[in-house]
């Protein structure tokens, strides 16, 4: 693969490999530094950080808290050639213990499953564009709280410069693109973009009826009604957001089905009861990445992520804690 480490064989490799490196190898310093430019962005809900120093301090204190963590990586989806770096949206599932410490208080030992997903930029192999999504309302829950008390608990702890992420912090970074010209991605962003519009008749008809999701908070859910449930949920909650599509990959490479990943943001005001309980009015940001498998029936699988607490952070500022 011109331009990467020659001992990984493809791009997909090459994200699954440095991350098996990074957290199984314990590479915490040492390889972030090598496959990390010295000025990397990494955007999450929770906010916005610059630099390999910035990264490699949050790695370790999150594996501190979680000493035992195992990350899988479960698929990349990906765009670009060599020549103009390529971007791939790896979704990942986290096995870990809390081990103490870190933001949580919670028992030592509590076993935790969860996933994020991250489109992770690099080109000359090097990473220097990252937008990641973690399941922070399957980690609170597991500890045994919810996202809301926790994001109430910390929120003194927020550095307004930076947290959580909005679009009035964010920088143009090394990658520019929105992706590919795929139909998969096409299909998938038309789809949520429909659904956005509150027409929920697109999902019966475009989602298998036996359909297997995985939503935020650790949910798993399967059919037509799962689905709805949950856009609906979260559109209601803010009505009057303006819904936007960032980046779309669709990907046909068998043996794999046909499948698509997006990045998209609703940003508006919290002015609807939905997944975030009564009205606001305030001014919220929602990052969100959804990947999606297709089949003979229509969406087969979909996996969409964005981050409650970082929600609950934005809505309890304006209400004033």
């Amino acid at each position: 693969m011109q331009g990467f480490d020659p001992k990984f064989r493809d791009f997909p490799d090459y994200v699954l490999g440095v991350s098996e490196e990074i957290w199984e190898g314990r590479g915490l310093g040492a390889k972030l530094r090598a496959y990390s430019h010295g000025d990397i962005i990494q955007r999450s809900p929770a906010g916005i950080t610059f630099g390999t120093g910035a990264l490699v301090a949050e790695a370790m204190a999150l594996q501190a808290t979680f000493p035992d963590r195992r990350v899988l990586g479960e698929d990349v989806i990906w765009s670009g050639s060599p020549a103009v770096g390529m971007l791939g949206s790896h979704r990942q599932l986290v096995l870990a213990a809390y081990g103490g410490g870190g933001p949580f208080d919670a028992p030592t030992g509590t076993a935790l499953r969860y996933r994020e997903i991250a489109d992770v930029y690099a080109k000359a192999n090097l990473v220097s564009d990252v937008w990641r999504v973690c399941d922070t309302g399957a980690i609170t829950r597991q500890l045994g709280t919810t996202p809301h008390d926790w994001a109430r608990a910390n929120l003194a702890d927020q550095d307004p410069e930076t947290q959580p992420f909005r679009p009035a912090i964010d920088v143009i970074g090394p990658y520019t693109g929105r992706g590919n010209s795929s139909q998969w991605g096409a299909a998938f962003a038309d789809l949520l973009e429909r659904v956005m519009q509150g027409d929920l008749s697109v999902i019966a008809e475009q989602y298998d009826r036996a359909c297997q999701l995985e939503y935020p908070g650790g949910v798993t859910g399967h059919g037509w009604q799962a689905a709805e449930t949950f856009w609906l949920g979260l559109r209601a909650s803010f009505p009057t957001a303006s819904f936007a599509i960032h980046h779309q990959i669709g990907l046909s490479d068998p043996p794999m089905p046909p499948r698509a990943a997006l990045r998209w943001s609703l940003s508006g005001r919290h002015g609807g009861w939905g997944s975030f309980g009564a009205p606001s009015g305030a001014e919220v940001h929602v990052m969100g990445i959804s990947h999606a498998e297709f089949g003979p029936w229509g969406l087969r699988r979909e996996w969409s992520l964005l981050d409650e607490t970082a929600i609950w952070m934005q809505i309890l500022n304006h209400r004033g804690g």
